[in-house]
């Protein structure tokens, strides 16, 4: 009794560890820790990685150095509910890092990820699995990992979270994830529109804002626009515009609208419901630039169909656009410009814009800002198009001398523009003369050597239509502007070609550009494009016509024929058959070769001999020529002036001109006297052909009075005949020795270029040559066609006499051939055997 009973105290069993608490300062030991079987130890260490990596970029990146994210990997699958939550929120702050996210994607951890957000998990789960998938989304591979591994149906299920940093997060990872179009059909398909316009009811800006966005980039395609409208999104978006606290929201809601307004429906359920004319009044009273900017753009991507054309119209959209101009921000401008060439399509909208509009636009072609200049000079080539009216109202707006400026802006869109519009302005001659003395056709020279398509075919379209009188082709042709042109022939751009083939035609209207043309190698160019399929155009082959016709020498050459078409002038020449590949010299090259026994070069020349030798004039004397004046004090080389240049010379201080010789008592004698003559200044030309003038003479006086064509045509050939050695028997034709004659005029000409007046024996290309010649001076029509053999022949179209005992009867004419070697003036039916025979077939 009484006794104690000692109570044994059990002892814990020797394989159980007690707790320990451990205290880390380093992150090496948290991201060891990682790799613990223990949750509440990998609780911890997340917890703590957590807050080191929230920190800054900078310890992200010493985690991403320390191995931290293959072990964080691991754990978002982990049984524990606690842990997975706890790597995933790391996660979510450590993926906003490129190195983390570029490991993360060779991980493949977007499908761990896209695992996370099933309906079962955490609330935490989901903000922080949404939020690393937006940060992987702002990548392309991401995005198609995401997009492939089934995350947009999840994602837009989370829409509908409770939370608002999960929407926020989910909505946001959609918007980019929608930049590709697969995904934009995807989300359409899952049935996105309702989730996005409940988000527009957020109390969340940001989160409308992501909405906003997101359904402005899925209304770019027209089945999601279907959608949005069936869902009432245009009654949402309005609301949304009418409501002052939603200001920070206009911007994106109109962007929408403006997508919307793109489809007809749209647009007449819009009006329908008065929703057009409180947009448009909205954009009048807005003073926020990106909203009458966005304002702006919706009414351009509408007014590209016809009939919201005519619906915007209706409801004065000119005079919107127009007072947008005056706007002070500059994106404002150029938005309302790029609208205005939109609206231009219409007609009626054309006509409004014009009065107003183009003062305005004009004064934009001299802002500093490149896009504005752009916009301004698109919407003038679209109002001043097939539009004279409009066109006048831009010379009258002071406007051809900025739009030669803009012709060297920075923009291939604003100098190809500024090009079209001087095109449409040059359609009517006071303004093409307009622009022209303001140097537009110099200005054009520059953008023919752009490397851009589309600026050298609306230049090369420029040159065309400003080229065409000879003033233009010289001032071309001075500006170095047919060299540019001619490379443009060599494009592989077709509408480059086709202008540029346009542009030649026109320049090749004159004989001096012609040659100049041909010098440079268009004619080679052309040829090439014509034999090329896939190459010539509508223009091509007028171009090579138009060249050939203007520059006769090598269009005989070349082609060995010439039309009665083509009428032969002073400084034609010919020199023989030109083979493919040989380089087509000028005359003034020819006849600065030494003497060879190559064949002659027959050239016409039958300019009278009005010259006048002068002795050196005075000091005091000038010379007009050319349009430059030559003061006699410099220009000391001279030899002969021609009649009817213009003489300056001083008397008692005073300039005075005279059109004919300079009177001796008229000149102020000063002692100055160059005694040397020198032609090294003076212009080469041929020397004339006297004999030759003297032949139209005499056959102006005989044949031209004759009373009928055919009478002419035999009295010609006879003429010709008779100047070059008279008829010749045909079995005797080996012994008129020809050649030696020719060879004796070259060798006292000591050149190879020999006048045709010259020529007293001549054979049948002589002969030929010469009559077409002198028929062209006196107005026979009749073609030049060189054979083999030294033949050559010319084609005259007669009329027959009438059938005996018809009177009254016109008979269609017949081609002959002129027999100008055996039988002078005897004239054969083409295609008889006694022509062939003369052509020696």
């Amino acid at each position: 009794m009484g006794k104690k009973v000692k109570k044994e105290v059990e002892s814990p069993p020797k394989d159980v560890f007690d707790p320990l608490l451990i205290e880390s300062k380093t992150a090496a030991t948290a991201v060891l820790m990682l790799s613990s079987p223990e949750e509440e130890v990998l609780i911890k260490a997340c917890e703590a990685i957590y807050k080191f990596a929230s920190k800054g970029d900078e310890n992200k990146v010493t985690l991403l150095g320390l191995g931290a994210v293959e072990p964080l990997y691991k754990l978002i699958s982990h049984e524990d509910p606690t842990v997975r939550r706890n790597a995933v929120t790391v996660f979510g702050i450590m993926a906003s890092n490129p190195d983390v996210r570029k490991l993360l994607r060779e991980l493949d951890a977007t499908n761990s990820l896209i695992s996370r957000l099933a309906p079962e998990e955490d609330v935490v789960v989901h903000e922080f699995a949404t939020l690393c998938l937006a940060h992987m989304a702002s990548e392309y591979t991401s995005k198609i990992q995401i997009f492939e591994q089934g995350g947009l149906e999840p994602l837009i299920r989370l829409l509908g979270s409770p939370d608002p940093d999960v929407k926020k997060n989910s909505v946001e990872c959609i918007y980019l994830l929608v930049q590709d179009f697969q995904s934009r059909a995807a989300v359409r398909e899952l049935n996105v529109i309702p989730a996005l316009l409940e988000l527009l009811k957020s109390e969340y800006p940001v989160i409308q804002l992501l909405a906003l966005k997101t359904l402005e980039v899925i209304s770019n395609d027209r089945e999601t626009r279907i959608i949005l409208t069936e869902h009432q999104g245009l009654d949402y978006l309005l609301k949304i515009l009418e409501t002052k606290e939603f200001s920070d929201l206009h911007v994106e809601a109109l962007a929408v609208v403006g997508n919307c307004l793109e489809d007809v429906d749209t647009m007449q359920l819009i009006q329908r419901s008065g929703g057009l004319k409180k947009l448009l009044s909205f954009i009048e009273v807005s003073t926020i630039p990106e909203v009458q900017k966005n304002a702006a753009r919706a009414i351009a991507k509408a007014a590209y169909d016809s009939e919201n054309r005519k619906i915007l119209s209706e409801h004065e959209v000119e005079m919107c656009l127009i007072n947008l101009l005056g706007n002070d921000n500059d994106g404002v401008k150029a938005a309302a410009s790029q609208a205005i060439s939109a609206m231009c399509e219409n007609l009626a909208s054309k006509r409004a814009f014009g009065p107003q509009g183009i003062p305005q636009l004009v004064q934009l072609l001299s802002s500093d800002n490149e896009e504005v200049k752009e916009s301004a000079v698109v919407a003038l080539a679209n109002l001043t198009a097939a539009s004279p009216g409009n066109a006048s109202a831009v010379a009258e707006a002071e406007g051809i001398e900025p739009l030669i400026n803009t012709l060297s802006a920075q923009r291939d869109g604003a100098v190809a523009n500024a090009a079209a519009v001087l095109t449409n302005m040059a359609m009517q001659e006071p303004l093409r003369l307009s622009a022209a003395s303001q140097g537009a056709r110099r200005a054009l020279v520059g953008p023919l050597r752009s490397t851009n398509s589309h600026v050298q075919s609306t230049a090369a379209f420029a040159v065309a239509a400003f080229a065409c009188d000879a003033d233009a082709r010289t001032e071309l042709r001075n500006a170095n502007g047919l060299g540019p042109l001619i490379e443009l022939l060599r494009s592989r751009n077709e509408e480059v070609r086709r202008n540029a083939c346009w542009a030649v035609m026109v320049c090749a209207s004159d004989e001096p550009t012609a040659i100049e043309l041909c010098r440079l190698g268009a004619l080679e160019n052309l040829e090439e494009i014509n034999l090329s399929t896939g190459h010539k155009n509508n223009f091509s082959k007028g171009a090579l016509e138009k060249l050939l016709d203007n520059n006769l020498s090598q269009k005989y050459g070349q082609m060995g024929y010439l039309s009665s078409n083509n009428i032969i002038t002073d400084g034609f020449y010919d020199c023989g058959q030109i083979q493919p590949g040989v380089k087509f010299l000028s005359l003034e090259e020819l006849s600065k070769k030494e003497l060879t026994d190559r064949r002659a070069i027959i050239f016409i020349n039958a300019k009278p001999q009005n010259t006048v030798l002068i002795p050196f004039p005075p000091k005091s004397v000038c010379l007009k020529c050319s349009g430059e004046l030559f003061c006699w004090s410099t220009f000391k080389n001279y030899s002969i002036l021609k009649k009817g240049y213009i003489v300056f010379y001083v008397r008692k201080g005073k300039v005075k001109k005279e059109e004919e010789k300079v009177k001796e008592e008229d000149v102020q004698i000063t002692p100055e006297v160059q005694d040397e003559v020198n032609l090294e200044n003076v212009p080469w030309s041929p020397p004339p052909d006297a004999i030759l003038l003297e032949y139209i003479n005499d056959a102006s006086k005989t044949i031209l009075p004759l009373t009928t064509t055919w009478k002419q045509v035999v009295a010609l050939a006879q003429f010709v005949a008779d100047k070059m050695g008279g008829p010749i028997e045909r079995d005797r034709l080996h012994d008129f020795s020809w050649e030696l004659h020719i060879s004796e005029i070259e060798f006292e000409l000591k050149c190879n270029v020999v006048p045709i007046g010259k020529v007293k024996k001549g054979t049948f290309y002589h002969r030929a040559l010469l009559f077409k010649v002198i028929a062209d001076r006196i107005g026979i029509g009749c073609s030049l066609v060189r054979g083999e053999y030294n033949r050559a022949w010319n084609e005259v179209k007669l009329v027959d006499d009438s059938p005996q005992g018809i009177t009254g009867l016109l008979l269609p004419p017949q081609e002959y051939i002129v027999d100008l070697m055996f039988e002078p003036g005897n004239l054969m039916k083409q295609g008889s055997a006694e022509a062939d025979r003369y052509k020696c077939i």
